[in-house]
């Protein structure tokens, strides 16, 4: 990782922070000027959830998203949009959704590279906790997250801002890692 290079916004993050990965990928947060990219890119990734209609996020909800926390990206050297997470502080823990790989990415180790770039920062800045949430429609990603050491803490009710398809129910399952310098 680089030295962090930047200055606690208002949201608590580091502002200009940016740091390099494994085969050199780039984390930086995102700005208004990556909203079409990062649009593109979270709407592709998320094709696979068939049992809702319309698309994952607009520059609406993207810039509601930037307002309330910050989108970590994860580029390749050539500033190629590999992959982002949706960070959020809330009180001492930290917030993370919206985990979305370029489909052409997917499977080579982005997703977890950005959670655990993510957790680095949201431990840098003191935080206990991070959480997720993970729909209960999509099963599959219960054992991803408990590889990286999340554990299920309870169910929660969820409005996903898109129709459901008829006939099926949708909550959260919440899950939560705690950050200490062993994790």
């Amino acid at each position: 990782m680089l030295p962090d290079q930047g200055i606690v916004d208002d949201s608590g993050f580091m502002a200009d922070e940016v740091g390099v990965g494994e085969g050199g990928v780039v984390f930086r947060v995102a700005n208004a000027a990556d909203g079409p990219r990062l649009i593109e890119m979270i709407n592709a990734a998320f094709q696979i959830e068939a049992f809702v209609g319309g698309t994952r996020t607009d520059a609406e909800r993207l810039a509601r998203s930037m307002e309330t926390g910050e989108i970590l990206l994860a580029e390749d050297g050539a500033g190629r949009m590999l992959g982002s997470v949706y960070m959020e502080r809330k009180g001492r823990r930290g917030f993370l959704g919206m985990l979305a790989v370029d489909p052409a990415e997917q499977r080579r180790g982005v997703a977890r590279m950005l959670l655990e770039e993510a957790e680095r920062r949201l431990r840098a800045e003191g935080l206990e906790a991070a959480d997720i949430m993970v729909l209960n429609l999509r099963p599959e990603l219960l054992p991803v997250y408990e590889r990286m050491g999340y554990e299920v803490q309870g169910r929660k009710e969820v409005k996903l801002g898109r129709p459901l398809k008829d006939g099926l129910e949708c909550w959260g399952l919440v899950m939560s890692k705690k950050l200490d310098a062993a994790s």
